[in-house]
């Protein structure tokens, strides 16, 4: 099978997932939306602010974390239970007695979860803009650099915990010791201007809590991030030879 015939008919397999179709796709704006609207503080003014945020509802300084959140929900619940389900099935191990490889089929499933990422970031932009107020990113390109390694760090890890889980079960289970940590450090629980010290520095070094930090100062206008830069850069150096070496077919 050819790669366009492949990817198409692997898209309409992972639209019938419902469970991964709500998650990868519309739970981050559901998020950000539902609670800006439910809790009238999220929709206050922000206190001294600054220009030009002067009149930025305080769930402005969430979305570069809802941002974070969409990475690590499509690379630590959805993709690592799909590849570990394909070789769980032996669907791995069938294809390498065909024509076609199996790593075709990873691929594709890759390129969807990275389009699937794509198109939740976008929803959750644009809904905090339009139903919010949400002002847009001071520096768009800080945003966008921290945003493409932060999904090369954590596809990295998500390829990694597919690498060894030899079923979905497992997959899902790995995925979410690593997934609710990535919750606090990328400040869902506790917003990054508030954070201790102590966390904010142990979060600066974690992939996610780097994107998080890094998406905060390009969305803000700060100073650039090199050093959230270079930690996500330095988990992909790290995580994505060791998930590819790692990683078993059957």
């Amino acid at each position: 099978m050819n790669t366009g015939p492949l990817l198409s008919t692997e898209t309409k397999v992972w639209l019938r997932d419902p469970a991964a179709v709500f998650f990868a796709l519309v739970f981050p704006a559901l998020l950000l939306v539902g609670l800006g609207l439910v809790i009238p503080d999220f929709r206050s003014p922000m206190e001294q602010p600054g220009l030009p945020w002067d009149s930025a509802p305080n769930v402005t300084v969430w979305l570069p974390t809802i941002l974070a959140l969409a990475v690590a929900t499509i690379s630590l619940t959805t993709m690592p239970v799909q590849f570990a389900t394909f070789r769980e099935k032996g669907v791995l191990r069938r294809l390498a007695t065909t024509p076609m490889p199996p790593r075709n089929l990873i691929g594709a499933h890759l390129v969807i979860n990275v389009v699937a990422l794509l198109v939740a970031a976008t929803a959750a932009v644009v809904g905090g803009m339009a139903v919010l107020g949400v002002p847009f990113a001071v520096d768009p390109f800080v945003v966008l650099l921290c945003f493409v390694l932060a999904t090369a760090a954590m596809f990295s890890l998500g390829l990694l915990v597919a690498a060894r889980a030899d079923r979905g079960s497992a997959a899902s289970g790995i995925g979410m010791l690593i997934y609710f940590p990535c919750l606090l450090f990328s400040g869902v629980w506790v917003p990054i201007p508030a954070m201790p010290d102590w966390m904010a520095q142990i979060a600066k070094y974690t992939p996610i809590g780097a994107a998080s930090q890094g998406m905060m100062a390009g969305w803000f206008g700060d100073d650039f991030p090199l050093t959230q830069v270079l930690v996500m850069a330095a988990w992909t150096v790290v995580l994505f030879p060791l998930g590819v070496k790692l990683f078993r077919w059957t």
